[in-house]
């Protein structure tokens, strides 16, 4: 039984009706930003533009309100789901009811592995470690540390941006099934004594999303591991990005393809919203309310390259005004009350919006498995340990049109 929150109702219907002002404001200044075409609010240009960043600030404590008030009616919701299992352990629940121990890292579980410690017979043994990432390296340029400082620079990759804005879930199986309704049909009405009622119908369709393993593996040689402590420390934080980076990059733009993930540019049914003549704000704000009035959801954040929120901080109005600050303000990455993620793995030019809180989920069929073997090729005449790292998980977009691109930013 879902709970109704008349607060969250109120905090929506705010927020939707600041945005709304907001938008008109932008319509009237055009692509130009001429605030002397702007009818609405009274002043000149220079009172225009504060009374947009006033109005900006009030959509942010607006949007900050929302995303309170959306996380306690999802804990109500799960108390009352919860309903005879509140007195359940504390723990990882497992999908056949038990709980995981609590996880060691994964330079610990390494070094006190059975494929370390007794990596000394004709082949070794090998260890399954649960854990999270990969990773392969040997001890070239490694040497026990003498003068050499403590830091290690890494190498300039892409950062991970999007796995934490998508709820999580576990599954037991090999792909994340769910019945979706699609078809309603709403014929309820008013009836005369003695006559027919009138038929309604409800239709629902079965829904597939497969669970996908995203790996890799390395060499690493054992004379590496006799520098323990340096090398947990670097597994730690190495093995479990690269996994991750993938996951990441799949997020938004797998093609679907097996083994590949459906990302969601890739999600059939999306819907898209080009900027064509209007101002980016416009735009993203249109196909906002493509997603409140197709899919009766409400965004709760915008995903875009850094160098297309670039162009919306820059924005000036015709007589050299910054709408979103001046240079010397740090400025809050958000539009329309919601947050900017940006994305490094999505391409310039195009931006995302949805209801990510309520409409997907990445589900987990396995974390973050490691499994270590001299047993390949000729390793274990050359005194190295073959690292293989994967994790398998499905990402399930429950309602397409909870979700818009923004194309030709």
């Amino acid at each position: 039984m879902t709970i109704t929150f008349p607060a969250l109702e109120e905090a929506q219907g705010k927020l939707a009706a600041a945005q709304k002002s907001l938008a008109e404001v932008f319509t009237e200044a055009g692509p130009e930003m001429d605030m002397g075409l702007v009818k609405c609010i009274d002043g000149d240009s220079k009172a225009k533009v504060a009374w947009i960043r006033a109005k900006n600030a009030e959509l942010d404590d607006l949007g900050d309100k929302l995303i309170e008030l959306q996380d306690v009616a999802k804990a109500a919701q799960r108390a009352q789901d919860a309903g005879a299992n509140h007195d359940r352990p504390k723990g990882r629940e497992r999908g056949d009811g038990g709980r995981e121990p609590e996880r060691k890292s994964l330079g610990d579980l390494f070094t006190e592995s059975e494929a370390f410690k007794g990596r000394k017979g004709q082949h070794g043994p090998e260890a399954h470690l649960d854990i999270e990432l990969k990773g392969l390296f040997d001890s070239t340029g490694w040497t026990p540390e003498t003068t050499r400082g403590p830091r290690l620079v890494d190498y300039v990759t892409r950062p991970i941006q999007l796995i934490d804005l998508i709820p999580g879930n576990a599954t037991m199986q090999n792909a994340v099934t769910f019945m979706e309704e699609t078809s309603f049909v709403n014929n309820a009405g008013e009836v005369i004594e003695g006559a027919a009622y009138p038929e309604s119908m409800l239709a629902l369709t079965e829904r597939t999303s497969p669970v996908r393993t995203i790996g890799t593996w390395i060499a690493v040689t054992e004379t590496l591991l006799e520098d323990v402590p340096q090398a947990r420390g670097y597994v730690n934080n190495r093995i479990p990005f690269m996994v991750r980076q993938r996951l990441d990059g799949q997020i938004i733009n797998g093609d679907g393809t097996a083994p590949n993930l459906a990302g969601y540019l890739n999600t059939p049914g999306i819907q898209t919203q080009a900027k064509g003549a209007d101002n980016v704000p416009d735009a993203i704000y249109k196909a906002m309310t493509k997603v409140k009035v197709n899919a009766l959801a409400y965004p709760n954040a915008v995903v875009m390259n850094p160098t297309d929120w670039q162009g919306i901080r820059l924005l000036k109005t015709l007589d050299g005004i910054y709408i979103w600050g001046s240079p010397s303000e740090a400025g809050t990455p958000r539009i329309w009350g919601l947050p900017i993620v940006e994305a490094f793995g999505l391409a310039a030019g195009t931006g995302l919006t949805g209801d990510f809180a309520n409409y997907s989920e990445l589900v987990t069929r396995r974390g973050m498995d490691i499994q270590v073997t001299n047993s390949h090729a000729d390793f274990f005449i050359k005194a190295k340990l073959a690292i293989r790292a994967d994790v398998r998980v499905a990402l399930v977009v429950y309602r397409p049109l909870a979700y818009a691109t923004i194309t030709g930013l």
